[in-house]
């Protein structure tokens, strides 16, 4: 197994893959969580190239070595701003893709906590996305960054947004909102981990859209999967991640032990 540090079109990365394969591989975005930085990941890049992926797992913006210096209070601030950009760097990390390796095979996308939110926006992005596996992450961008920022007043912080600027936030992020138009789902393989007892993204959101969109998965329900933990918090555990890793293998790869 390989494992580069790379930079794609400015973006900071690690590039796992392994020995065997080629440039044919299935592809695999793993998107780190807040605070937290791409090699925190590599457990998950592990498992799944020991399947056969080739993964990237991308440095985030203001997070390890694109950090700025920012207190955790300041980079909560600039939330959205990072799923913003993490998004619009997904498209990018595609078009790399694409003139790095012509001949490769279906490209997925995971991510935990943060990551699994901006997994979440960009299946509302991108139709190329061909699987996914969200971990404690929720689709409900709009009544998420209402939550924070009532949360952050509560506390006494200043957010740094005029009326019109907060406006402005919040109608651009009801366009990556997967709740106000679940169809974008398209049917793709989606794998959903989430402790029922977390208190940083909330668990209620996630389980109500999963009973949704089962709907949606009723003739094809191999194609939805999700492990709601009772006793888990803000942490996915090994279950979780080796069901992450499998499920991407899974329906990217089409030689992978199922």
């Amino acid at each position: 197994m390989n494992i580069r540090e790379e930079r794609w079109a400015g973006i900071p990365l690690l590039h796992i893959y392994p020995e065997t394969g080629g440039e044919s591989s299935p592809i695999a975005i793993f998107l780190h969580g807040f605070t937290s930085a791409k090699e925190h990941n590599l457990h998950y890049a592990y498992n799944m190239a020991k399947r056969g992926l080739r993964v990237i797992l991308p440095e985030a913006h203001l997070h390890g070595e694109r950090e700025e210096g920012l207190d955790e209070v300041q980079l909560s601030l600039r939330f959205w701003e990072i799923v913003l950009t993490t998004i619009e760097e997904v498209g990018t990390l595609k078009e790399e893709i694409v003139r790095r390796f012509p001949d490769a095979g279906k490209i997925g996308l995971a991510g935990t906590s943060m990551g699994g939110i901006e997994t979440l926006g960009c299946l509302k992005a991108y139709g190329w996305v061909e699987c996914a596996a969200v971990m404690m992450g929720t689709p409900g961008y709009v009544n998420l960054a209402k939550a924070q920022m009532a949360q952050y007043e509560s506390r006494g912080f200043e957010i740094p947004l005029t009326a019109e600027e907060r406006r402005k936030l919040l109608d651009t992020l009801a366009t990556f909102d997967m709740t106000k138009d679940r169809r974008a789902l398209d049917g793709r393989p989606v794998y959903f981990w989430h402790g029922e007892q977390d208190e940083t993204v909330p668990f209620k959101p996630t389980k109500n859209f999963v009973e949704a969109i089962r709907e949606d998965y009723q003739d094809e329900p191999e194609k939805l999967k999700y492990r709601f933990e009772r006793q888990a918090g803000h942490a996915v555990s090994r279950t979780g991640m080796l069901e992450c890793a499998d499920w991407l293998a899974t329906h990217l790869n089409d030689d992978a032990a199922v």
